[in-house]
């Protein structure tokens, strides 16, 4: 028999379908865990279009961390949602899931249902095909797109390159284009510059054929201003909207509070956010967009010192988004700052720097607490040559961040200033 007689085995056809399970998303379990609380913070609109995929990849990561029957349940109601945002019931966006349908069934040992779902992957194909055989079908493309976003920064260009690509089949899909622009801004995410004119304008552009777009509002809002332009008024007026709607992480309330801050106060955007807290005190979303208020406004003070009742609401915050929140860093390393920055708070500090010293945690963890804790030692508790050690710490992981450039420029200032004295 020859090679093109062979029939294929269940293997190599599970290995060629387009699913998350051949998408090659590795991940430690912790990773897991925070995009699994992003996702969640996402919220379950039934009118957002993206809430099929959502399910999806909650799916593949509840698979990923052990939990085969939230895995299935979430698939299922991945087929659901696309069928209510799509009021289709059968289509090629269903193509993904019945690949991770057939791959779950497969790792399960449960032949007959894997075989089924290979079945219907193979009509789905043959009643929507692709544009061509060696490409994607752009619904599965922009599915592959959006998982490579919310699974790793590092991916964002190619999302927004397979973005393009099923655009280019079906331009008519304004959510789409809003996603490839999104994606590419991350480019510019920690950058002062303006943009691209060519790029401001598509942004400009998305934004009046997605209106309905907050998040996408909120960071053209961001680059208008930094191209010169005064929206102090239009970001007034869209807080009022989102603080009667916030909508979810979707909604952009993290990034509109940072524009808060630039352009109008602190002390409004904490107002903003108080507000929008009492109107929905049960979103965990909306209490950690106010507990980074609270962090900046004691961070970022410039006249005086906070008052104890500030001090006091930002840890009583910060204490219940770390419940919240239990696998992220980052909000306790937040929480020591401000101990650090209160009266008589320098030990608890070192407590939950020692804690976070001790834990496990993956290379890009372990040098944002190194070159923080390495601050708190310079700044707060004046020990020169332990802070030294821990910005080279930071250094020495072989893992290319922004943390790690911080410690590179602090060694750096350090060794100028041992040259003058």
């Amino acid at each position: 028999m020859s090679a093109a007689q062979i029939p294929p085995t269940p293997e190599s056809r599970l290995e060629a379908l387009q699913c998350h399970f051949t998408w090659d998303l590795d991940a430690d379990m912790l990773k897991l865990a925070r995009i699994r609380d992003k996702l969640e913070d996402i919220g379950t609109d039934e009118l957002n279009c993206w809430l099929g995929h959502i399910q999806n990849l909650q799916g593949f990561i509840q698979y990923q961390l052990g939990s085969d029957q939230e895995a299935r349940r979430f698939f299922g109601r991945a087929a659901e949602a696309f069928g209510r945002v799509r009021s289709v019931d059968r289509g090629p966006w269903l193509e993904v899931n019945y690949g991770n349908l057939a791959w779950l069934h497969h790792l399960q040992g449960e032949e007959e249902e894997r075989e089924a779902f290979l079945s219907k992957v193979d009509g789905l194909m043959t009643e929507f095909p692709p544009p061509s055989p060696d490409e994607l079908h752009p619904e599965v493309c922009a599915e592959k797109a959006w998982t490579l976003m919310k699974f790793s920064k590092d991916q964002r260009l190619q999302a927004a390159d397979l973005f393009q690509k099923a655009i280019d089949v079906q331009p008519d899909r304004v959510e789409w284009r809003t996603s490839r622009v999104l994606a590419l801004l991350t480019v510019y995410k920690h950058s002062d510059q303006s943009l691209d004119p060519d790029f401001l304008q598509e942004m400009r552009l998305a934004t009046e054929n997605d209106p309905e777009d907050r998040y996408l509002a909120v960071h053209y809002l961001e680059q208008r201003a930094k191209s010169g332009e005064h929206v102090e008024d239009e970001v007034l007026e869209l807080g009022g909207k989102m603080s009667a709607n916030p909508v979810g992480s979707y909604g952009g309330m993290k990034a509109l509070i940072w524009l808060f801050i630039k352009y109008i106060s602190v002390d409004e955007a904490v107002n903003l956010m108080e507000e929008t807290l009492r109107t929905h005190p049960d979103e965990r979303y909306l209490k950690s967009c106010a507990a980074l208020c609270y962090k900046w406004k004691i961070i970022f003070v410039k006249d005086g010192r906070p008052t104890q009742a500030v001090f006091d609401r930002a840890i009583a915050l910060y204490k219940e988004v770390i419940e919240l929140y239990p696998d992220s860093s980052v909000v306790k390393v937040d929480l020591a700052k401000i101990y650090a920055k209160s009266r008589g708070g320098l030990e608890e500090a070192e407590k939950i720097y020692r804690q976070l010293l001790e834990a496990e945690l993956q290379p890009a963890d372990q040098q944002m607490i190194y070159n923080n804790y390495a601050n708190f030692l310079f700044h707060d508790l004046g020990e020169r040559d332990a802070s030294i050690r821990y910005h080279e710490k930071t250094v020495e992981i072989p893992n290319p961040s922004f943390f790690r450039e911080k410690s590179v420029k602090a060694l750096e200032r350090i060794k100028q200033r041992s040259r003058r004295f």
